[in-house]
């Protein structure tokens, strides 16, 4: 299948594009710059220009950013859209978080539906971010699946950056499906809203600086900084990289994942028991590890929200990888970048 990524130099990006061409298909990924192609093209030395190839969009928040990139020989099936813009130091929430990521959204299945009507199928990366009620705490009651949206309202989207990055996923993949609703395109699509995702770096677009916002918390816990007390877990819930990779390509091979949202999450993970598989698997790194006395990182004691992501395994046919192999991969991954 011939297939347009979006985003290749990202995280999850990186890994899907293994995937992709582990799986025989023909991709052009878009990247900001020239600089980031070629780091990837030298690490795929092996691959044809027939089967990877480029194409530069330097800001996916520009009207009609995706116009030429969508256009491709031979034409594309399917589209797997992982960009998002997403900064820690925002002053405008409105401008630097809700509109990229809206208008990323919306304007790449614009751009689609002009300009490539041989595609089938977009995949779109939407976050647990979309689904969680965050005002309703660890809501030990509640089972959360696709059937929840964020009930975050556009007022308080533009409170803080934290609302601001919640309501940016919420509002750019509802307006995917308003798309689809309204435009009736050539298309089905289907969104990916995983939690924390953890899992092995690619090292040759990372460095231990540049980590994604889930893994510094494995490379904080290595470095000895959760010695004294172990952090806050935060969101209780994780997949692996690799995993929720491995869904994105699922979903454009098979019919069944048409306009489908999809919940991806192996379960529950705390990050006392990150430091705990690191103490077990990696001794060299006990003096900085916390001790089975070390206060925090425990579950909440009221309990936890349940999760269902049945429909995942069940349309897609995934089987998740466990924490421990998770975080032990992860560990060697940031060990060759020099932890």
């Amino acid at each position: 299948m011939r297939v347009l990524l979006t985003g290749g130099s990202g995280f999850i990006a990186a890994h899907v594009l293994d995937i992709l061409l582990q799986q025989g298909h023909s991709v052009v990924t878009t990247v900001r710059s020239q600089e980031k192609a070629s780091k990837i093209a030298e690490n795929h030395k092996q691959v044809g220009k027939d089967k990877l190839d480029f194409a530069i969009v330097e800001d996916i928040a520009q009207e009609g950013a995706f116009d030429k990139a969508v256009v491709s020989d031979p034409p594309f099936e399917a589209v797997i859209h992982t960009a998002s813009p997403f900064h820690f130091n925002v002053t405008d929430v409105q401008k630097e978080l809700l509109d990229p990521a809206i208008i990323g959204t919306t304007g790449i299945l614009k751009s689609i539906k002009k300009s490539a009507p041989s595609v089938k199928r977009v995949v779109i990366t939407s976050s647990f971010a979309s689904i969680v009620n965050p005002y309703k705490g660890t809501w030990p009651e509640h089972t959360y699946s696709e059937a929840d949206w964020n009930p975050i309202s556009a007022e308080q989207a533009v409170e803080n950056p934290a609302n601001g990055y919640r309501a940016s996923k919420t509002f750019a993949e509802k307006a995917a499906w308003e798309f689809v609703e309204q435009e009736k395109p050539n298309f089905s699509i289907a969104t990916m809203c995983p939690p924390l995702v953890l899992g092995p770096i690619v090292h040759y677009l990372n460095s231990l600086d540049a980590l994604n916002t889930s893994n510094q918390r494995i490379r904080d816990i290595m470095m000895g900084k959760a010695k004294d007390e172990i952090p806050a877990t935060g969101t209780f819930i994780w997949v692996d990289v690799r995993d929720l990779a491995l869904c994105h390509v699922l979903a454009i091979e098979k019919e069944e994942a048409a306009n489908k949202r999809f919940f991806i999450t192996t379960g529950y993970f705390s990050n006392r028991e990150i430091a705990d598989i690191i103490s077990k698997n990696f001794p060299q790194y006990k003096d900085g590890l916390p001790s089975s006395s070390t206060p925090g990182g425990e579950y909440p004691k009221e309990g936890i929200f349940k999760v269902d992501n049945s429909n995942v395994v069940k349309t897609l046919g995934v089987k998740f990888r466990n924490l421990d192999d998770s975080i032990t991969d992860t560990v060697k991954s940031l060990q060759a970048v020099g932890a």
